[in-house]
């Protein structure tokens, strides 16, 4: 029988740039066209890793912007987070920066498991991010950078198995730290 796990993971990010559509994508396999700004929701679902089993507890945030202060449940209890911004906004983009940080100052450690995602890749014509930018602001924290499409079904599997995967490797680099090696 594998063994399971419990995974929170927190979707962050600007107003409007897919959290819920990529959260329901995973979950539910389909895209709304409509749209309803989120105040909180959650998710779960069960993903296989090799032989283990994965809890997934996904908390849909309320978009935040840059002034936005982050409650203490979106640190406490958090194993992960997937940082999302719209390709078609640089703003969002921006905002993800301080986003990050004030994530940074509340866990009070260098290492957070992040996935950052560059949604709405599918609207290319209208694109103001570079997938460059993003890939060089995901490796100045150490974290993992994806392009998706929520609408066209694009990576929405991967990203939340790639925030699985990180939060192993950054728990997983803590225990090498605190291991005591005689010689």
């Amino acid at each position: 029988m594998p063994l399971v796990r419990y995974r929170k993971v927190v979707i962050l990010g600007y107003r409007s740039v897919g959290k819920t559509s990529l959260a329901h994508q995973f979950v539910e396999g389909e895209f709304s066209e409509c749209y309803d700004p989120t105040v909180e929701n959650t998710y779960s679902k069960i993903v296989t890793l090799g032989k283990d089993e994965f809890h997934l507890h996904l908390v849909d945030t309320a978009g935040q912007d840059e002034y936005s202060i982050l409650p203490y449940s979106f640190i406490i209890g958090v194993h992960g987070y997937v940082l999302v911004y719209s390709v078609t906004s640089l703003h969002s983009f921006q905002v993800i920066e301080s986003l990050y940080q004030k994530l940074h100052e509340g866990h009070g450690k260098t290492r957070v498991p992040v996935v950052l995602v560059g949604n709405k890749a599918d609207l290319s014509p209208e694109r103001e991010v570079q997938a460059v930018e993003g890939k060089k602001l995901a490796e100045s924290w150490g974290a993992t950078f994806m392009e998706s499409s929520a609408r066209e079904n694009q990576l929405t599997q991967a990203i939340f198995t790639k925030v699985i995967q990180e939060i192993a490797r950054v728990e997983n680099s803590y225990g090498q730290e605190r291991r005591c090696h005689l010689m």
